[in-house]
């Protein structure tokens, strides 16, 4: 198949394929979520601390010598403990996104867990001034009501479910919430990922290979039409050599010319207003319903929540 043999959507605003760049900021939250008791291990500690103190600083700089636009997914915890960082990412006109509070699995939660989580998160981003639109769940790990919260309490998108390479609207009973889809494909954890305690990954792959396969993902998607989610860590990708193979990667794609680089919250505005975009339920028990796609055929910008 080539660009061709597809019909453009609107949500790509003409170009082939769109590359969405999202960072998220884990920083130590993702080892504290494994226990308390790992506030007494400093070196498990540093190696997280590593992302907001040199990552972040290192990304930004990148993104602005590339001129582009990236989402940062930011725990409420990591805003607490580095709001100077989540601030020069505003500073830097970046998306702050919300990505929990304790980067808890949200799956495990009660009901009243959850929406403390989502409250205390909004609340420690907007004590720096920032009202997220966006929402990743940690770890991939939402919960089957995760998607109707996140639209009543006023998300425009999630970027969490994996079911497609292309974004969608989740019809839930507080509005439609934009999903646009990640994949263990596209996320560094699966290349670079080495913490031994708590036990978070075990890869230690060179930078040439997360590109090759980085690369050939996005340079299929622009025969396919579809969204790239690169999900990538400031405390893993914030090292060096991997720095340059990010340089590379979006250097890459900014030189094809027919790929759109967006933040989530550019592509949720473009998603809730295509008339044509698949429409599917939200998350339930597996096997309680059929699952069909629709399309938004039916819906005037108007009336879809954004």
């Amino acid at each position: 198949m080539t660009t061709a043999e597809h019909s453009a959507p609107a949500w790509l605003g003409g170009a082939a394929a769109a590359l969405m760049l999202s960072f998220d900021v884990d920083a130590e939250s993702c080892v504290l979520a494994e226990g308390e008791h790992y506030r007494r291990h400093p070196g498990a500690l540093s190696h997280q601390a590593y992302g907001p103190q040199v990552g972040v600083p290192r990304i930004l700089e990148l993104l602005a010598d590339l001129n582009v636009q990236a989402t940062f997914f930011v725990p409420g915890r990591t805003a607490d403990t580095w709001p100077h960082v989540v601030e020069s990412i505003v500073e830097a006109g970046h998306e702050v996104a919300h990505h929990s509070y304790a980067h808890r699995r949200l799956v495990t939660m009660t009901e009243a867990e959850e929406i403390e989580d989502l409250e205390r998160g909004l609340a420690s981003l907007d004590a720096l001034g920032i009202r997220p639109v966006g929402h990743r769940s940690p770890l991939s790990s939402p919960s089957l009501r995760t998607a109707g919260l996140l639209a009543r309490y006023g998300f425009a998108y999630q970027s969490t479910l994996m079911n497609d390479d292309r974004p969608y609207l989740l019809s839930t009973a507080h509005g439609m919430l934009a999903e646009l889809p990640p994949s263990w494909l596209l996320d560094d954890f699966a290349q670079f990922a080495f913490v031994p305690d708590p036990p978070l990954g075990a890869a230690l792959q060179p930078p040439g290979r997360a590109l090759e396969v980085w690369g050939a993902e996005l340079q299929a998607a622009r025969d396919y039409g579809a969204l790239c989610v690169l999900c990538v860590h400031p405390f893993l990708s914030g090292r060096p050599s991997r720095v340059k193979a990010l340089r590379t990667l979006i250097g890459a794609a900014l030189d094809q010319g027919d790929i759109a680089v967006l933040t989530g919250a550019q592509l949720a505005e473009r998603v809730h207003h295509d008339p044509g975009i698949t429409i599917r339920p939200e998350p339930v028990e597996f096997g309680t319903t059929a699952r069909t796609p629709q399309t938004s055929a039916h819906f005037t910008p108007g009336e879809i929540h954004a």
